[in-house]
């Protein structure tokens, strides 16, 4: 999802953290400290959309932040691991509209899946 970035807009990471588990706990409060540092916009990592099972959160957290703090929300850090991608295609994780709507921005071409196993 990094790769909506143009290669000539210099981006500076200006904090990161984890959701702290279920429930997600920090994602009520480290979005305040992040926008603080300067951010303009919030990724969640791609391990959300991975994982087994992917997070069962990741879009009242995509909603949340949006709507509470008035940012820029995007779903996915880097590319699925054509591993991952492998995986819950043949368990039909993201056999849905909504889904395939999350994993969009972390969809690359196979070669690139593979370049992140």
């Amino acid at each position: 999802a990094f790769s909506i970035y143009s290669k000539d807009n210099e981006l500076e990471l200006v904090g990161y953290t984890t959701c702290d588990g279920c429930p997600g706990g920090n994602i009520e409060y480290a979005p305040e400290e992040m926008i603080k540092n300067g951010a303009q916009v919030i990724h969640l990592a791609t391990g959300l959309v991975v994982g087994y099972p992917p997070c069962t959160r990741i879009t009242y957290f995509y909603d949340f932040i949006k709507t509470r703090y008035g940012i820029k929300v995007v779903i996915g850090t880097h590319p699925i691991p054509q591993k991952y991608y492998d995986t819950h295609k043949m368990l039909g994780t993201w056999d849905s509209p909504k889904w395939e709507e999350i994993i969009q921005p972390t969809l690359a071409d196979e070669k690139t899946r593979l370049s992140y196993n």
